[in-house]
């Protein structure tokens, strides 16, 4: 790397090499790295800095570097509870950062087997909504999971209550499509759920909207942020982990947010319980792969995949249950001729 006309070369110190006139990474006081160099680095360049020399490595595992790293990506993560769970992880707020910015791969089936896995008691959300640079919506939020009542019934982890809305200085400034495209492309949500018994952390969030739709009843604006992850210890079995965030307001007027919720969806569009969900969201923690976006829109492409594979999957139930119907009007076509035949010869 460069710094002002000083050729920076990130050699291990460990090894003498001829630097060609250049300055040795090794040669350059660790004061000026750390305060001038490392900190204007984001977290997936820092991670990559530490791989180049033995020297970068043990200075980029500094926990002050990687807090700062992590609440000015995730504001949440101030939240005193946060900070604490965090504190107990193997390494701190790195490996906060390794487990939460990373994008869950969609075709990493739980290596384990779920029912061997001590249940969760409870779930931490951490959740950060930006518009460009700005933090519009940020919230911490405990769900215990252990009762009979979240078991059983659909899985949802709502933010907001009913009749609860957020202001936001994001102004409302028309109806048309290329707003709703504006919205898809400038306005970023995380959602970090965190175990803090054993300390392991997921971003369910793809970032940005897989979908953008305006309702057509309310006019309000749904916000989809999906991530499409395995369902169960079958690959091809897939769920989606979905995060719907409504708006509302005027033309001319701020945008308020009035819903953030999460729900996890299998391939037959039915909303699986708290039991179920756990289960998979648990297993995305502690053994789901996590992949660096290689390109922008990733994210939305998995669940346009998920949709066909939803679309294919309807279709052939379709088919079954027509060749089924005519089964059985051909088997009650041939009962009604054979009891008519009978009556006519007997």
């Amino acid at each position: 790397m460069e710094s002002g006309t000083t050729t920076i070369t990130t050699v291990d110190h460990d090894h003498d090499h001829d630097h060609g006139g250049g300055t040795a990474i090794s040669d350059v006081h660790q004061d000026v790295i750390k305060t001038h160099i490392l900190t204007r680095l984001d977290g997936a360049t820092l991670a990559s800095a530490s791989c180049a020399s033995s020297h970068l490595h043990a200075l980029s595992t500094e926990q002050q570097l990687w807090r700062e790293i992590c609440s000015s990506t995730w504001p949440s993560v101030d939240d005193p509870r946060v900070r604490h769970v965090i504190s107990s992880f193997p390494g701190g707020y790195r490996s906060f950062f390794s487990d939460s910015f990373p994008l869950l791969h969609h075709r990493s089936p739980p290596k384990h087997h779920h029912h061997n896995r001590p249940f969760l008691d409870e779930i931490i959300s951490a959740v950060d909504v930006h518009y460009k640079e700005s933090l519009i919506f940020s919230k911490v939020q405990e769900n215990e999971t252990k009762s009979d009542w979240f078991l059983c019934s659909p899985f949802r982890f709502d933010l907001l209550e009913q009749k609860e809305s957020v202001q936001t200085p994001i102004r409302h400034v028309g109806e048309n499509q290329s707003w709703l495209d504006h919205l898809e492309e400038n306005l970023k949500l995380s959602w970090i759920l965190i175990d803090p018994t054993r300390n392991r952390a997921v971003n369910v969030s793809s970032r940005s909207p897989v979908s953008v739709q305006r309702h057509w009843l309310t006019g309000d604006m749904q916000l989809r942020y999906a991530t499409v992850i395995s369902g169960g210890e079958d690959s091809s079995e897939l769920v989606q982990c979905a995060v719907v965030v409504t708006c509302d307001g005027k033309v001319g007027g701020e945008m308020h947010v009035r819903d953030v919720s999460m729900q996890v969806e299998d391939l037959e569009g039915k909303h699986l319980n708290g039991k179920d969900s756990v289960v998979i969201l648990q297993g995305a923690m502690e053994s789901g792969k996590r992949k660096k976006e290689r390109k922008a829109g990733e994210g939305k492409e998995r669940f346009e995949e998920f949709l066909k594979m939803k679309r294919e999957r309807k279709e052939r139930k379709q088919r079954r249950e027509r060749a089924l119907d005519m089964v059985c009007i051909a088997t009650g076509l041939a009962i009604f001729v054979a009891f008519w035949s009978f009556l006519l010869f007997r």
